[in-house]
């Protein structure tokens, strides 16, 4: 996914609850889509696809490429416009890494909640995010 984007432009906005984070015209944008990762260029099919937690590449027609954070969301693709509405976002480059107390916390608790479901998929959602972003911190 590393090639250089179509010269073809389309809008692309990411938002949050908090703010609109992009809206500007892209060549190419990378989603870590719940199935895997994906591609949106200019013409692209109708899609619409849950997020799971990973970073959002954007290729913008300017030629920057920035890189967001997104604890979750949905995405929203037509042949005109990409749309990203992220639980939360963060550029990467203001994400704190999450310590190795914080994730031993979280795999305790887990261990803890095997007997309420609803707490332990919170916590396990709350460790797949953390462990996201040292991923994307890595990258």
């Amino acid at each position: 996914m590393a090639d250089a984007p179509t010269e073809k432009t389309f809008q692309f906005e990411l938002v949050s609850p908090e703010k609109i984070l992009v809206s500007e015209q892209a060549k190419m944008v990378v989603i870590p889509g719940e199935e895997g990762d994906f591609g949106a260029l200019a013409g692209h099919a109708p899609l619409l696809s849950s997020i799971r937690p990973g970073v959002v590449t954007v290729w913008s027609a300017d030629g920057a490429t920035k890189k967001i954070f997104v604890a979750g969301g949905f995405a929203d693709v037509t042949p005109e416009l990409c749309s990203v509405l992220a639980e939360e976002a963060t550029p990467v480059q203001d994400l704190v890494k999450p310590t190795d107390e914080q994730l031993k916390n979280l795999e305790d608790d887990l261990g803890f909640a095997k007997d309420d479901p609803v707490k332990a998929a919170d916590i396990r959602r709350q460790l797949d995010i953390a462990k996201a972003k040292i991923t994307a911190l890595a990258a």
